[in-house]
């Protein structure tokens, strides 16, 4: 690490009055960085022309003509410290390759970063513009911003195409609407999600889909997507109650329990309930899902039946038409109840998504909708450091309730 003496400080310093003359526009940060740079491009010309001119004088006879220097050229370069014109050293001979600053060099290194953590944040093109203007008074393009954010696309598809593990004990499956410009008209567009329990009991997104409209048919081409990327087993997939859906998880994994997703499930049956009756359905739900055994279930959802279905007659409806795919739940212990209602972790993930999808309310192509929720995605991502909670108490019960399964 470096350590400034003192008296080098107190002399920069030694003009100093306000904030201003720091990091204002002509401030000594600025001035600095401008100064360092530039002796630091000067220094490296100095030792290529000495490297150049020590080989020149080693050969016999010379091979070409002494190399000198000559004058400068400016370029603009944008950092945290706002834009700062550089002088470049030039060489006669056009052999000088600056090091520090490349040939197509705009931008200091981390500035990139800057523009794409806020995009990942939900800012939109023009947000971004007045925040780097605010932060930095350097002014960006909608064009520029672009430019930056599409250097994640190669690093997207790589990590859509990249090799899965074998096993995944917990799959969900969840779909996000968007309005994206297609053909000159805004349509809805479908991005599909599938979010990956390992068996370590981490949290990892195994993909993102796009197509027109969610439907099992698309869902099955997943499916075989994530097979093809070496996925051989799934313990538990949990889904909403798309028509088609448990089929075809069914047809690529046979061996697959499908439990359909009980917060899908309620937030359904409340989609028609009025704001008065809300908290006491909500309650007579829970008392369906929170049961301890399936009898128990039945006899609540009976219940439920006989008080709401004069007012809601679809709801104990679709419970029951749903039955054979929400009682796998009810087979499983406490402690793998927890896990597989976890299903609050897509849950969690979509609602993070929608504040940051708030700002783009209508995106320009798939691309584009595809690489800002793929930046958001990588954000949310680096908080699932820890194990689902309780999932060594899950992994024992797996052992046995999916014999032969889970590996040694």
């Amino acid at each position: 690490m470096l350590n400034l003496r003192p008296e080098l400080l107190d002399e920069l310093l030694k003009d100093y009055n306000n904030p201003q003359d720091l990091i204002g526009d002509n401030g000594i940060l600025k001035q600095l960085t401008k100064a360092l740079v530039e002796r630091c491009l000067e220094s490296e010309i100095h030792h290529q022309m000495s490297s150049d001119a020590s080989a020149l004088s080693e050969s016999e006879p010379p091979t070409k003509p002494k190399n000198r220097r000559n004058g400068y050229s400016k370029k603009e370069i944008q950092g945290s410290f706002g834009a700062a014109e550089i002088k470049i050293p030039r060489d006669r001979n056009g052999e000088y390759e600056p090091q520090l600053i490349g040939k197509h060099q705009r931008r200091f290194d981390g500035f990139d970063e800057k523009v794409i953590a806020l995009y990942a944040r939900g800012m939109s093109t023009r947000d971004i513009e007045s925040a780097i203007q605010d932060l930095y008074g350097v002014s960006l393009s909608a064009g520029m911003i672009s430019e930056i954010t599409n250097g994640v696309e190669a690093e997207r598809k790589a990590w859509q195409n990249r090799s899965l593990d074998a096993i995944y004990p917990i799959m969900f499956m969840d779909a996000l609407c968007l309005k994206i410009r297609h053909e000159g008209r805004v349509v809805n567009r479908a991005i599909h999600m599938a979010l990956g329990v390992t068996m370590g009991g981490q949290k990892e997104l195994l993909g993102m889909w796009i197509t027109e409209n969610e439907s099992s048919k698309f869902w099955l081409q997943v499916l075989t997507d994530l097979n093809n990327r070496g996925v051989q087993d799934i313990f538990i997939a949990c889904c909403d109650g798309l028509t088609g859906f448990p089929d075809a998880i069914e047809t690529v994994f046979p061996k697959t329990r499908v439990q359909l997703c009980i917060v899908h499930m309620v937030r359904n049956s409340l989609k028609y309930v009025s704001y008065k009756d809300r908290k006491a359905v909500s309650s007579d739900l829970k008392k369906i899902y929170s049961s301890a055994t399936v009898e128990e279930a039945e006899t609540a959802l009976v219940e439920f039946g006989q008080t709401w279905d004069k007012q809601y007659p679809t709801i104990s409806k679709s419970w029951l038409t749903h039955w054979e795919r929400v009682i796998p739940f009810f087979a499983f212990p406490q402690d793998i109840r927890k896990a597989i209602y976890t299903t609050n972790a897509i849950e969690s993930m979509n609602m993070t998504l929608r504040k940051v999808l708030r700002n783009h309310r209508v995106f320009p192509n798939d691309e584009s909708a595809m690489k800002v929720i793929y930046l958001a995605l990588d954000n949310i991502s680096k908080k699932w450091t820890m194990p689902i909670r309780d999932w060594k108490k899950a992994l024992g019960r797996f052992a046995i309730e999916f014999e032969g399964r889970v590996p040694v």
